[in-house]
Formats: C-alpha cells, sequence, structure tokens
C-alpha cells in the first residue's frame, strides 16, 4: 500500500488512540495529515511525532467548525483526497436515565458532525475523486444492554455510510466505515467517563467475550482506515469493515 506523497487526510478526533495511529500511518506513507480536536496541549504532542501532521482546535459537535476544518486544509494544502470521521462521543446511558442533552450530545458529533463535514468536503473530494471513511463501533450493528444511544448513533453513521457511497459514486467519491471493537484507546475512561476501576471490570468482561480473547490495539484498526483510503482499494465503496476480534459474530 501506498499513499502518494502530496494526499492531504483530515482526521477528526486525531488526537489521541485510533486518530493518532491513523494520522501517523497516513503521515508515514507521504500523506499531509491535518487532525482536529478539542484540546490544544494533546494536539501538540501528536503534531511534535511527524513533520507531516498539523493540528486544529476544532469540535466535531459544533457545526461552524465543520467549514473551518475544510477550509483549513484546503488553505494550507490546496487539495482534499481523504476525510476521516473518527471523532466520536458515547455514554453507559441506561434508557431510564436518558436525558434529552445526552442524547443529543452524542447525536451532534456521531452523526450530525460527519455528516457536515461530508457536504463541506464534498466539492474537494470529487476534485481528486477521494474518500470519506467513517469510524464505526461493533455496536452500530450488535446490541449492547446500557449503549443504547450510542449504538443507535452508530447504527445510523453505517447506514449513511451505504447511502452516501450509492449517491457519491457516480462522482468518484468511495464511502466506508471501520467498525472498530474494544481498544485500548482509553475511551472507557475518557468518551465514556467511567471510573479506572469500573473500566478495569468491563475492559475483562470483554477480553472474555472476544473470541480472539484479546482487546485491540488503535494500530489494529487503524491499518485499515489507511487501507480503505488506498488506490488499492478503489473497487470498494459502501462498505462496513468490521476489526474486532470477532466480537461482532457473538
Amino acid at each position: 500500500m501506498s499513499t502518494p506523497h502530496n494526499k492531504v487526510v483530515i482526521i477528526t478526533g486525531g488526537s489521541s488512540g485510533i486518530g493518532r495511529a491513523a494520522a501517523l500511518g497516513f503521515a508515514a506513507q507521504g500523506a499531509n495529515v491535518l487532525v482536529t480536536g478539542r484540546r490544544a496541549a494533546i494536539l501538540d504532542e501528536i503534531v511534535a511525532m511527524h513533520l507531516n501532521i498539523r493540528g486544529l482546535v476544532a469540535d466535531a459537535a459544533e457545526p461552524l467548525d465543520a467549514a473551518r476544518t475544510i477550509a483549513t486544509a484546503i488553505d494550507t494544502w490546496g487539495r482534499l483526497d481523504v476525510l476521516v470521521n473518527n471523532a466520536g462521543a458515547g455514554a453507559l446511558l441506561p434508557l431510564r436515565d436518558a436525558t434529552a442533552e445526552q442524547i443529543t450530545k452524542i447525536f451532534a458529533v456521531n452523526v450530525v458532525g460527519p455528516s457536515l463535514l461530508a457536504t463541506a468536503a464534498l466539492p474537494h473530494l470529487v476534485a481528486t475523486k477521494g474518500a470519506i471513511i467513517n469510524i464505526s463501533s461493533t455496536f452500530g450493528h450488535k446490541p449492547g444492554a446500557g449503549l443504547s444511544h450510542y449504538a443507535a448513533s452508530k447504527a445510523a453513521l453505517e447506514h449513511l455510510t451505504r447511502c452516501w457511497a450509492l449517491e457519491l459514486a457516480p462522482l468518484g467519491v468511495r464511502v466506508n466505515a471501520v467498525a472498530a471493537g474494544p481498544t485500548e484507546s482509553g475511551a472507557l475512561t475518557g468518551m465514556m467517563g467511567l471510573s479506572p476501576e469500573h473500566a478495569a471490570v468491563i475492559e475483562e468482561a470483554e477480553r472474555k467475550q472476544i473470541p480472539l480473547k484479546r482487546r485491540g490495539i488503535p494500530d489494529d484498526v487503524a491499518r485499515w482506515i489507511v487501507h480503505l483510503a488506498d488506490p488499492t482499494s478503489n473497487w470498494v465503496t459502501g462498505q462496513v469493515i468490521g476489526v474486532d476480534g470477532g466480537l461482532g459474530v457473538t
């Protein structure tokens, strides 16, 4: 696999975990990568890791940041080849505890944000015959108690992937998704807001349930993100690739 040196990639929520691993993977192949995140200090860390990576403080849930993110890439490099919608929000949220504010926050990041970014990116992706890669979850197609609204938002993202693939195929733009299983990315204590003790209990339960008997590492998922953007995947569109150690078939 090889990404030509003049290609430009945007990765939302790319300052840690899977997003960071993907940014480093693209940069190592010579692509210019714009990574977005909400915390400047963490963005500075990944920017320092490779000369081809730049950071932008932006919030995937903020509609005005979508156009600003795309404009930053275009103003910096003059083109856009790949949009990776990686930023995510979620919570362990039993139905009895659900509030409008919590549900709206999850969908703002996982559904509205990717949609607005894709809309703003589209003219530039058409020009380069580029690709959109959405980052979903095993729970976008596998039920999980206490995960209903997170899972529903990822199910929506997966179906957006298939619909956009049909709509954009005549324009030469491919759209795929990677559905990541439980990964050692800090999501349980970060995005899900669990205590380290609670997270450790869930992690152990996940290891036992996953057929390959381990949680993923960011590179397990990032490799597929980079691969789906590669010209060798130019006959692949509308697919949701499960990278989850077999959890999705349990």
